[in-house]
């Protein structure tokens, strides 16, 4: 555990210390801010029965952000070190590759975690200036933040995935791009394509990205999409384990 922690704060410290963590963080605050002026500007002074969280669900800036975020926190996290050498010098050291996978993973985590803050900022401004008080309960904040959290940890699993393919950080944002783009099509098409009996449909339903988060905003939590974005996090971060292993065998 010892090891795991020191790893952790090496990668955090990367993160932190270095301008681009802060960019991100100022360009993340920059969209978030940005998408609740649109949406109080949108709505006006008309009431509405749906809360605050599921309307900015229902914007491009959160799925833009997780879209574009995500790859610009993890292509350094193998390739820059592989690209610099000190990948190979860090891997001689007497830690283990599950120690270093998950240490990079959840310091990415935590760093993710850290740039959506400002929603919280804006949700409370939202509550104290308009009538969503007693829909900005604390279980819907808390399903959204899970939302958040969870669809967080499956973009980082393959973003660190398509990181660990590859030497060049622009190759392992561009890979990690389209597959997210994919993954947001999918969720594109299990939505204009109704449910049926076929075992097709039923395994593209899986992927319906927007109506899970929609559920996630009203405070709604599903474990079937919990166990989803779980499933398909652990699967990406054991075939980064995978890759990060054959180096052995080369």
């Amino acid at each position: 555990m010892r090891i795991f922690l020191t790893l952790t704060r090496r990668e955090l410290a990367a993160f932190f210390c270095s301008i681009t963590g802060y960019v991100i963080i100022a360009a993340v605050t920059f969209l978030i801010g940005l998408s609740f002026v649109v949406l109080m500007t949108n709505l006006g002074t008309d009431p509405s029965p749906m809360p605050v969280t599921e309307m900015f669900y229902r914007t491009y800036f959160f799925w833009l952000i997780v879209l574009l975020g995500t790859p610009a926190l993890t292509m350094r996290l193998f390739a820059l070190e592989k690209f610099s050498g000190t990948f190979e010098t860090l891997m001689t050291t007497p830690v283990s590759d599950l120690q270093v996978v998950a240490a990079k993973f959840v310091s990415a985590l935590v760093f993710y975690s850290v740039m959506w803050l400002p929603i919280l900022a804006c949700l409370f401004i939202v509550r104290h200036f308009t009538n969503q008080t007693s829909t900005l309960d604390a279980g819907t904040v808390g399903g959204m933040m899970l939302g958040v959290f969870l669809v967080g940890s499956l973009f980082l699993s393959l973003g660190c995935f398509a990181s660990a393919l590859t030497r060049s950080q622009m190759a392992a944002a561009m890979i990690s791009f389209v597959i997210g783009v994919s993954l947001f099509a999918l969720g594109f098409l299990a939505e204009a394509i109704l449910a049926t009996a076929h075992w097709q449909s039923q395994v593209l339903s899986y992927f319906g990205l927007f109506e899970q988060m929609h559920d996630f905003a009203r405070g709604v939590v599903d474990t079937r999409a919990v166990v989803f974005y779980v499933s398909l996090t652990f699967l990406f971060l054991f075939l980064t384990l995978r890759v990060v292993e054959s180096r052995r065998w080369k």
